[in-house]
């Protein structure tokens, strides 16, 4: 193009580029001057129920909520559950506040060496367990309604399957099932993890480990280009603001209960045990035919954690005779944060809920 290269770059471009470049880094200076603490969670909340480090929060609305059922979110393990409630435009838990559902969430909180020994069952049949148990007792009611988000969705169709009479209608979220499809990369790494030597030398599975493991995954997206994109916002304290805050919820990572992570590799990672078979609980056979209650399936048709297949898998499996799929376009984060979110998934949730509700 005019004799500078196929990218059309001419000494004044590039000129004006590295002006426009040092505005911005001159701007920044002052922008981060007029950033506070960054804070998280939107929506106020109260401790309802403890067992140890694990904690049932109950949020409060604007107004009081409609549903007679409430609903338990169950998030993962890997990253703290506030995404979910991460700012005022961007929390899942105010849309269906909003609409009227009655919202909880079960906080892992933070394990550390006195956690190394906690199992599978600890977390599914004593936490989960223990968190439904207070429900049903508050509410005077058999079962709740689940919301089971990413591994917390896989807990959930163990929870459910060992407990099917104390949950009423099951929503699972970016949750992989078949932990083998051809396009989940985190599940072809981890296949080869000599799991048992990992977890002896370690005991606890270092956060910054398993961070680590996630932003290889997309590692120029999520080690150079986000940052490059970061000059853009620097002039601008609320861009500035809700990107440092998506910061700090991604390297806010809890450790990993050593002997946990050791059962749910070997027996979702390397075992397949949804598809295959082999998942023991506490000694208990885990199997998904035993869930005969209502499913909404919501999976993120660009997610790079939990492909669409992995969580599509799950069609079929179940004993249930009510069984929907949602999809979103978008990706594993975008599910909880992005603008169309927060306009689609809390209304589908609440209108599958209502279809429902008895």
């Amino acid at each position: 193009m005019d004799g500078f290269g196929p990218l059309g770059f001419t000494p004044d471009s590039l000129a004006q580029e590295s002006l426009r470049l040092q505005a911005k880094l001159r701007a920044g200076l002052d922008t981060l001057h007029q950033v506070h603490e960054i804070e998280y969670g939107a929506t106020a909340r109260e401790e309802v129920w403890r067992d140890g480090k694990v904690v049932l929060y109950r949020f409060r609305g604007d107004r009081a909520p409609t549903a007679r059922v409430p609903l338990l979110i169950v998030y993962a393990l890997v990253n703290r559950p506030y995404m979910v409630d991460l700012q005022d435009d961007k929390s899942i838990v105010r849309g269906l506040l909003e609409r009227g559902e009655d919202v909880y969430v079960l906080d892992w909180g933070y394990p550390d060496r006195s956690d190394r020994y906690l199992e599978l069952e600890d977390y599914i049949q004593r936490y989960i367990g223990g968190a439904m148990d207070h429900l049903r007792g508050e509410y005077r009611m058999d079962g709740v309604n689940v919301l089971g988000i990413c591994q917390g969705g896989a807990f959930s169709l163990c929870f459910t399957a060992l407990n099917p009479h104390k949950v009423r209608n099951l929503i699972t979220m970016v949750t992989p099932v078949d932990f083998h499809t051809s396009d989940n990369m985190l599940g072809n790494w981890t296949r080869g993890l000599d799991v048992d030597l990992f977890v002896d030398t370690l005991g606890n599975v270092p956060a910054d480990v398993m961070n680590w493991c996630y932003l290889t995954l997309k590692p120029w997206r999520l080690f150079v280009q986000k940052y490059v994109g970061m000059v853009d916002v620097l002039d601008d304290p609320k861009a500035l603001e809700d990107f440092l805050r998506m910061e700090k919820w991604i390297f806010d990572s809890p450790d990993q209960a050593g002997e946990a992570f050791r059962q749910f590799v070997k027996q979702f990672y390397q075992g397949n045990g949804f598809l295959k078979g082999g998942i023991e609980i506490g000694g208990r056979t885990v199997d998904l035919r035993n869930i005969d209650v209502p499913i909404l399936n919501i999976y993120a048709e660009q997610d790079h954690l939990v492909p669409p297949a992995s969580s599509k898998a799950l069609a079929g499996l179940t004993g249930s005779d009510d069984y929907s799929e949602l999809s979103f376009r978008g990706g594993h984060i975008g599910i909880y944060v992005s603008s169309r979110a927060q306009r689609e998934v809390p209304q589908a949730i609440h209108d599958w809920l209502g279809q429902r509700a008895r």
